[in-house]
């Protein structure tokens, strides 16, 4: 369902297309089809990260394939349907309709050149996608070029062409961000490319990611960070364009407790601490790093777990105490081990849950006898971290998605109107952007756009202040915006008020013009804050 600041830049994209060219018209209507649409959220990483198991723990249904294969190196949306499908989209427009698997999956293989495919949308008859689209994508640091190229193509990091020189910066209204020059929009346009269709500079404008979950092991590499900027400059360079990405600490349950300080032996204890480092270290090109096992995630969540790998784990937890610990030192012991428990049903255990969740699952068992399989499935999905994953992704980007898609949407409009060249046209759509950002209503986009030039360093900040205006625009959570959850909330409305008039301050003493304008969007999010909480109180 579409929301009011969503529905307000549909309407100013229906306004508009008279008054613009007819290849600007027709990114209009696509940008018209994505506002119209559920959120876009693709999950990003490296190669063998884990994010194809993630996007099934996600959906709920084990759908996407996890094996290197032809699907891997394809970008893949899930997407709500009426009717279970695949439509495998060619580089030329056209289309194929193909079944999911015997199993439920993407076929192994597709049966078509590889190399033709665009991506590949997926459709499903699943609740959680009627709101959120979850985009599968290829790994980084792949062998695979044209793999990596999609991938960077969708997180902003590469443009059609492949050409940066042609981008320049140009302020407008106090703000940068880039533009493609009359020259190379021509250039881009094929010779037989009819008027009125996207041609590739436009299809960049309106494509992309909204939102990104990213995919990290144990250490953060150099093109894990270069491609969460990529994906904070794409959408730095737009105006209104937010900033939301949050990342996961993958595979917890393969870090050693022992290597990291201040764990005192506990493994999930060890990973909250080293997303925390990761979150500092990434910081502000992701908004908070949760630690999850995608594998136990996806077993438990995606109808994996059975009833008999429920009565495998009683047999282990019958083992006396002595063999089970000798088994679980390793995959090798758990599997070749002389015991009572058949080793067909350890290697599946072992490939459904991996040794921590095999513990996991046997001390549960331990302390609940009579525990039946399915509150034995949620406590396995408990200790996987996925719910704490879910009610991130629910309060940083679902809570806010109104808002996040209307950013994206009056950035492409605006990219649209910069690359057709026409300096009447770029004035008509930014004075109608002006107008709409000018009402009361429209205030959470100025607070996005806020938070994404502090976030791209555009606008340069004290760090406190800078880490303020992230924690304000970051969250719909009120808490969270004041950082006060856990004190009482009586104190909540004083403490916005009081941050209110500090930032009003601010703007007028001491401020650059740049902070200014950052100063009082905090300021008015403050004054709002407290309005809310005050109209709550009575």
């Amino acid at each position: 369902m579409t929301g009011p600041l969503s529905a307000a830049v549909a309407s100013l994209c229906h306004r508009l297309q008279p008054q613009v060219s007819p290849r600007t018209a027709a990114g209009f209507r696509e940008v018209l089809r994505r506002l119209d649409a559920p959120l876009q959220l693709a999950v990003a990483g490296r190669i063998k990260s884990g994010k194809s198991t993630l996007v099934n723990a996600l959906i709920g249904r084990r759908v996407a394939p996890t094996d290197v294969g032809e699907c891997t190196r394809l970008v893949t949306r899930f997407q709500y349907g009426t009717v279970d499908r695949i439509e495998v989209v060619f580089t030329d427009g056209g289309k194929q309709v193909l079944p999911f698997d015997a199993d439920g999956m993407i076929p192994a293989s597709l049966g078509v050149d590889i190399d033709a495919v665009s991506h590949i949308e997926a459709f499903l008859t699943n609740a959680v996608l009627r709101d959120l689209t979850v985009i599968d994508t290829p790994g980084l640091g792949s062998l695979d070029a044209a793999s990596v190229k999609r991938t960077e193509e969708l997180l902003g990091a590469r443009r059609d062409g492949g050409d940066e020189s042609a981008t320049v910066e140009q302020p407008v209204s106090g703000r940068t961000e880039s533009r493609t020059t009359p020259d190379d929009v021509d250039a881009t346009r094929g010779p037989d490319q009819p008027v009125g269709e996207l041609d590739p500079v436009s299809r960049n404008a309106v494509a992309g990611a909204e939102a990104v979950l990213y995919v990290l092991t144990q250490s953060v590499r150099a093109d894990d960070e270069q491609a969460l900027a990529a994906f904070t400059a794409a959408t730095a360079s737009r105006e209104a364009g937010p900033v939301n990405a949050i990342a996961v600490l993958n595979k917890a349950d393969t870090i050693e407790p022992d290597s990291v300080t201040g764990s005192d032996g506990d493994l999930w204890r060890a990973a909250t601490l080293l997303s925390e480092r990761q979150a500092g270290s990434l910081k502000p090109r992701v908004a908070d790093v949760l630690p999850v096992i995608g594998l136990l995630a996806e077993t438990s969540e995606a109808g994996g777990f059975t009833s008999a790998d429920a009565d495998a784990l009683r047999r282990l937890a019958d083992l006396d105490e002595a063999t089970l610990e000798t088994m679980l030192i390793s995959a090798d012991l758990f599997t070749t081990w002389e015991c009572e428990v058949p080793a067909a049903d350890r290697a599946r255990l072992l490939e459904r849950l991996d040794l921590y969740g095999i513990r996991c699952g046997v001390r549960a068992v331990t302390r609940r006898p009579d525990i039946t399989a399915g509150a034995l499935r949620r406590e396995l999905l408990d200790s996987s971290g996925l719910a704490a994953v879910r009610g991130r992704l629910d309060s940083l980007f679902r809570a806010r998605a109104d808002g996040i898609k209307a950013a994206a949407a009056m950035a492409s409009v605006s990219a649209l109107a910069h690359a057709s060249g026409d300096p009447g046209e770029r004035q008509r759509v930014h004075d109608a952007i002006e107008v709409l950002l000018a009402k009361p209503e429209a205030h959470q986009l100025r607070l996005l756009e806020a938070l994404t030039l502090v976030a791209a360093g555009a606008v340069s900040m004290p760090e406190d202040l800078a880490e303020e205006v992230l924690r304000v625009g970051s969250t719909s959570s009120v808490g969270e915006q004041l950082g006060m959850v856990g004190r009482p909330p009586a104190e909540w409305a004083a403490y916005a008020l009081e941050r209110a008039g500090w930032w009003r301050s601010f703007a007028s003493f001491g401020a650059t013009p740049a902070q200014s304008r950052i100063a009082h969007v905090v300021h008015r999010a403050y004054f709002l804050i407290w309005q809310q909480l005050r109209e709550g109180a009575r």
